[in-house]
């Protein structure tokens, strides 16, 4: 167990800190009972920092601010590269994203391939909803974020404002993908892209 526990302190010190540590990534060192309990004494000895079930880093510091925790985003980012599963960001936070609302959502909302769950991050949430493969298909970051955008702010909803927006952001999206993830939205939603496509 004691060795198990060096040998993971020395992995876990080797890595830039902010880092986000999975149980998942040390297996070589010993069997997952005892990572899971080397990874507990670190976090009391105040080398690691859980940063929610499961997921660990050793903050980055800050000189003003001091320990600076893994955002949300960066934890669902984490949790996609280790499930090698896709993750669409949906809702409020699709919005937020694209800097169409300044509301920072409590709750981020992705559509996945993976399984359903929530996590806890502090005070936010992540909420992983299984979706239909096709809802994953969008190649276009920019594009996946404003389909689902759209979807969130509803059909005949959508203000000039937000029209113009939406064609600026679109415009800086591969033509290519553009027109790949046009054909997979709804008819209204395909108005919205092709004009950013004719401009």
């Amino acid at each position: 167990m004691q060795k198990t526990e060096e040998s993971i302190e020395k992995s876990v010190k080797s890595k830039p800190n902010g880092v986000l540590l999975f149980p998942e990534d040390f297996t070589k060192h010993g069997t997952s009972a005892a990572i899971r309990k080397a990874l507990q004494r670190l976090r009391e000895k105040g080398i690691i920092k859980q940063v929610a079930h499961g997921i660990y880093v050793r903050p980055k510091k800050n000189e003003f601010i001091g320990e600076v925790m893994p955002t949300a985003e960066e934890v669902a980012k984490g949790i996609a590269k280790r499930d090698k599963i896709k993750m669409v960001p949906t809702g409020t936070f699709a919005l937020n994203a694209l800097g169409l609302s300044t509301q920072v959502p409590l709750k981020l909302v992705f559509l996945t391939d993976g399984a359903a769950r929530i996590i806890k991050v502090g005070n936010r949430t992540i909420k992983l909803k299984k979706t239909t493969p096709k809802n994953l298909l969008a190649k276009g970051k920019i594009s996946a974020l404003v389909i689902q955008a759209l979807r969130e702010i509803g059909k005949d909803k959508v203000t000039e404002d937000e029209l113009n927006k939406i064609t600026k952001l679109l415009k800086k999206e591969d033509k290519k993908n553009l027109i790949h993830d046009i054909a997979l939205a709804p008819e209204w939603i395909k108005i919205i892209l092709r004009k950013a496509l004719n401009h």
